[in-house]
């Protein structure tokens, strides 16, 4: 069986040189074998400089017999208007580095941070105005998309570090941003942390300490949201009402949680949200990054928004439906699924010939059972309390009658005989 792969995240600066020659110290006792990840930003001229000293050093390391491979790849692209060179760097980095770790075959990837990165982040997090969340700064160890991120020097002082780099004569590159006063952590880390421990010499033990209880404090709230979400969630919407009902502390800590799974929001639109929940009740919309939330008839529910490049055809589309499964229908901006039912469907003789895909026109009339009085859709959304971003898709109709409409589902009029073939039908939006 091969070695299992441990891999580790080298700029080729002083901490991870440190970190990737520890690494491999250790790895031939344990049958590890070592990857060393380089991500190439493409920000600066000796960027291209640093790919081959990390090359040359790899490669002298393989030499002496050390298991290591190296892997590396150059971003591409650059931030987006308005974000910052910092947060995209960071967010591409990750993602090369993920790219890389699942080709070398490693599910544990070693970062090199250390305790004043952990102190630092903590004062940035704060200065910023972060909560809990916030202030936990940097995770020992946390686990995404099946890739363990660890830092195992998160309580190690620089001075450790730097005394590891003299005493095996390691040669590492110096990266002359880390001078530039434009960005943050620099400005604190030139400008502020002489003076902070000057006064207060222990500043980076306690400041890494405060982190720490902040982690507790923060999966403390998560578990208390978790328990919430159970109390207030309808399906993937919140409950308005029973929302309202809790604590102003809990209303704040269970919406940050909930909007967390759908990308997050800044504290602005958290604070708006609070302010104006509980006072209405008349539709409205709030947009939010990737998409909006929508409240209507007392849930708050959110959606994605995608981009159309036409809007909806606006002449019928013609559809052969000869088996169940899904039909994509990027005109229509979604999907129409046809699923086999017992009960509730369409006979499937009726899809003998194609079927006809329509725009609402107005005068459309639906029967929600079979005993019931066909009326208006506009009527029958507003009894059903279908909300108007449910409503969005093709009517359905089969040899010219009305037999589907998003939302809504068959119409009375057209479900099969009991016991009969059918097939079920499901608009489902991009």
């Amino acid at each position: 069986m091969a070695p299992r792969c441990v891999a580790v995240a080298h700029s080729g600066g002083r901490d991870s040189t440190a970190l990737l020659h520890a690494t491999l110290r250790q790895a031939a006792a344990l049958d590890l074998r070592v990857a060393a990840l380089h991500v190439h930003h493409g920000l600066q001229a000796q960027a291209d400089d640093w790919l081959l000293h990390v090359q040359h050093q790899c490669a002298r390391w393989a030499d002496e017999g050390l298991p290591i491979r190296l892997l590396h790849r150059r971003l591409e692209g650059r931030p987006a208007r308005g974000e910052s060179v910092e947060a995209w760097a960071r967010r591409e980095r990750y993602r090369a580095l993920a790219e890389m770790a699942c080709e070398a075959g490693a599910q544990l990837v070693l970062l090199a941070h250390h305790r004043r990165d952990q102190a630092e982040t903590f004062l940035l997090q704060a200065l910023r105005g972060g909560g809990a969340d916030a202030l936990a700064a940097m995770p020992t160890s946390i686990v995404r998309e099946e890739v363990t991120w660890a830092r195992p020097w998160l309580d190690q002082p620089r001075e450790a570090i730097e005394a590891y780099i003299a005493q095996h004569r390691l040669v590492y590159v110096d990266d002359a941003s880390n001078d530039e006063p434009r960005f943050a952590r620099n400005r604190l880390r030139l400008q502020v942390w002489p003076a902070l421990t000057a006064a207060f010499a222990d500043a980076e033990t306690t400041l890494s300490a405060a982190a720490q209880r902040a982690q507790l404090d923060a999966q403390c709230l998560r578990e208390l949201a978790e328990l919430d979400l159970t109390a207030v969630a309808q399906g993937d919407a919140l409950r308005i009402d029973r929302w309202s009902a809790l604590s102003g502390a809990r209303r704040a800590n269970v919406l940050r949680a909930w909007l967390r799974g759908r990308g997050g929001a800044g504290a602005s639109l958290i604070d708006r949200l609070l302010a104006e929940l509980p006072r209405g009740h008349a539709p409205a919309r709030w947009p939010i990054e990737g998409g909006e939330l929508l409240r209507y008839r007392g849930v708050l529910a959110w959606r994605p928004v995608t981009v159309r490049e036409a809007p909806m055809p606006s002449s019928p589309t013609l559809l052969k439906v000869d088996r169940p499964g899904i039909h994509v229908l990027d005109a229509w901006g979604g999907a129409l699924h046809v699923e086999v039912a017992e009960a509730g469907g369409v006979a499937v003789e009726r899809f003998t010939a194609p079927v006809e895909l329509r725009l609402r026109a107005g005068a459309e009339q639906f029967q929600r059972e079979p005993r019931s009085t066909p009326r208006s859709l506009k009527k029958q959304y507003q009894a059903t309390g279908i909300a108007p971003w449910l409503r969005e898709g093709p009517l359905v109709y089969c040899a010219g009658e009305l037999v589907f409409v998003p939302g809504l589902g068959v119409d009375a009029r057209a479900l099969a005989a009991p016991g009969s073939p059918q097939w079920r039908l499901r608009w489902v939006p991009a």
